[in-house]
């Protein structure tokens, strides 16, 4: 399998890993898929902070979920902390959460085959501007891709461009919550849209814009421990789909959601350390692999996890029969057909769609 090669379109600058793609025809382009691995939530702080501190070695995925990893031609999730030795608690005395990493956890992502993070959330300027600016740095250092937040509101707003198999594939992150953390012209911060009052003008103008076969919009919507997409989630989705996103992926929750047509409304969480909820099952997950051809998507595998404390695996038995008996459950409203293979829950969409349009 062709090994990813990812450039950044606005950070030209940045170390590249050494990952080459093949260059394709037209025709060949056209017929070209890509497997995009997706995962949610993904806390290295607190606990698996303290873990990764007193043994940086140790291991905090299986085996077996980082060959699924690998074989994917790349790899998107949302980092849901900063990683810094620096900074100081966000002066805010209602948030009860701050999230820091050690400049170790980048082994962790690097070691997953990470190629891009969304830090567009509630928790990457935990530890003020130089937490946000000292994760930039240790990011690039390693190569690995960063969407949904920056220096400043344009280096927030963004899109990195991943090319692999003759397909360039954009990510867009962007978050709901905390306005405080939003960027500005002269001042780091997260993409920030306010999304329960529509879909922003310049999100929109960003997806139609980008210069690429595929648009991955990646938001970070919604309150914790919600059962299922709000209205206003559903609707700021559509609005993205209409816009020219290929797919959507969020994440915010710590619970999957359903899945209806080319939207995953919650990745769920991936790695943490956070209290389970008993009726909800925070402890029990998915890792989306989604295909991606140049007219959109046309297929999704979900694979069944299992959190425990600071250790991720792959879900067995009656945790696995309950994942999948949730997200059936979870589609049905949307129409969305799930089925079983291999111990995959596998969806798929026709493959009859207009590809996206040439950028203005």
């Amino acid at each position: 399998m062709d090994k990813l090669a990812s450039v950044i379109a606005r950070r030209p600058e940045a170390q590249a890993r050494p990952r080459e793609a093949r260059q394709l025809n037209g025709v060949d382009r056209l017929n070209s898929e890509v497997r995009i691995a997706l995962a949610g939530d993904t806390m290295l702080g607190r606990g698996v902070a303290a873990m990764l501190r007193e043994d940086p070695a140790r291991p905090l995925v299986s085996e077996e979920i980082i060959d699924i990893t690998a074989n994917a031609d790349a790899f998107v999730l949302n980092l849901e902390c900063c990683i810094s030795e620096r900074g100081t608690p966000w002066p805010d005395p209602a948030k009860p959460f701050f999230f820091r990493a050690p400049p170790s956890a980048v082994r962790v992502l690097d070691d997953l085959g990470v190629s891009c993070v969304t830090l567009a959330n509630n928790h990457a300027l935990d530890f003020g501007d130089n937490g946000l600016l000292d994760t930039i740095r240790y990011l690039d250092e390693a190569g690995i891709r960063h969407v949904g937040a920056g220096c400043d509101l344009g280096d927030a707003r963004a899109p990195v461009v991943l090319e692999t198999r003759g397909l360039r594939t954009a990510v867009l992150g962007v978050t709901d919550h905390p306005a405080d953390y939003a960027a500005v012209p002269d001042r780091p911060g997260v993409a920030f849209a306010d999304l329960r009052r529509g879909v922003p003008e310049w999100l929109t103008e960003s997806i139609g814009a980008v210069d690429a076969d595929a648009v991955v919009v990646t938001p970070h919507w919604g309150p914790n421990m919600a059962a299922g997409p709000l209205p206003y989630v559903r609707a700021a989705a559509r609005a993205l789909v209409g816009a020219g996103a290929t797919l959507i992926a969020g994440h915010s929750a710590h619970v999957f959601h359903a899945v209806e047509d080319r939207i995953v409304y919650d990745l769920g969480d991936f790695l943490d350390d956070y209290a389970v909820d008993p009726v909800l099952r925070s402890d029990l997950g998915l890792l989306f692999v989604v295909t991606i051809a140049a007219s959109g998507p046309v297929g999704l595998e979900a694979i069944p996890l299992k959190l425990d404390f600071c250790f991720t695996h792959l879900a067995e038995k009656d945790d696995a029969a309950w994942i999948a008996r949730r997200f059936r459950e979870a589609c049905r409203p949307f129409g969305t057909d799930v089925r079983s293979e291999q111990g995959r829950l596998v969806i798929t969409w026709p493959r009859c769609r207009p590809a996206r349009k040439e950028p203005a």
